[in-house]
């Protein structure tokens, strides 16, 4: 009698249903991938990333990797200078999303027809090198948006832009100013003078076209506005100063 009540009730529970073991894969995997970059980001806040996410994909491709890490202070303060006056002038004035840059790439592309231009941070810039793909998508920038957030949050300022100084890509293979400084240039990034500084700035949004050593004349015309422009400001902005 036992035996049978038992039987009926497992017929009337049944086995469980696919959907919901699903739900729970989903629910788990969607916690993992935001457990694994929340972490990531804690531990990078106090440690060196040992590699980024474009280095292990040119290395997984057969492709070589030339990367030397250097702290922020060790850099020339013209490149600091003028990489963010390039990628990221009012970095001390927004949380990691700079949602006036947006709003004037949306009018100049709807004034010209073009493309919008990039209105990336460097915040942004260092979520996506660090932890997402290079390949731009709505699903990308749905993901790279809250990480630059949560990057401002949780790092400083300065630390933002040592980390992106020393994983950016500034030539195919290679990253960080230590080794573009020495790829381009022949020499150590503490040695970068003004204008190689403006030049490296230049070359970084788009490193497989421009080359700072070898500069063409696009190329060094917009080195030339990005000395002019630095050439008008401290070496340092406030929020990424050493204390």
């Amino acid at each position: 009698m036992a035996e049978s009540q038992t039987s009926n009730r497992a017929q009337a529970i049944g086995p469980a249903r696919p959907d919901g073991r699903l739900r729970r894969v989903v629910f788990a995997a969607a916690a993992l991938a935001i457990a694994v970059p929340l972490g990531l980001i804690m531990l990078y806040r106090f440690i060196n990333p040992p590699l980024s996410t474009l280095m292990a994909g040119r290395l997984l491709t057969g492709g070589s990797v030339s990367q030397t890490w250097v702290p922020l202070e060790k850099m020339s303060p013209h490149l600091v200078a003028a990489v963010v006056a390039n990628e990221d002038a009012r970095i001390c004035k927004h949380w990691g999303v700079d949602w006036n840059a947006v709003e004037e790439a949306i009018d100049e592309a709807e004034e010209t027809g073009k493309q919008p231009r990039g209105a990336s941070t460097i915040p942004m810039q260092v979520a996506k090198n660090l932890f997402l793909w290079p390949q731009r998508s709505y699903v990308r920038k749905a993901i790279e948006i809250p990480m630059a957030y949560s990057l401002n949050a949780l790092w400083p300022k300065r630390r933002i832009v040592e980390i992106y100084l020393n994983i950016a890509e500034w030539a195919p293979g290679v990253y960080g100013a230590e080794a573009a400084a020495r790829h381009h240039f022949g020499k150590s990034s503490t040695a970068i003078t003004k204008r190689e500084a403006a030049l490296l700035a230049a070359a970084l949004p788009n490193p497989y076209v421009r080359h700072a050593g070898r500069a063409g004349p696009k190329t060094r015309r917009l080195a030339r506005h990005i000395e002019r422009r630095t050439a008008k400001s401290p070496p340092y902005l406030p929020c990424i100063a050493p204390r």
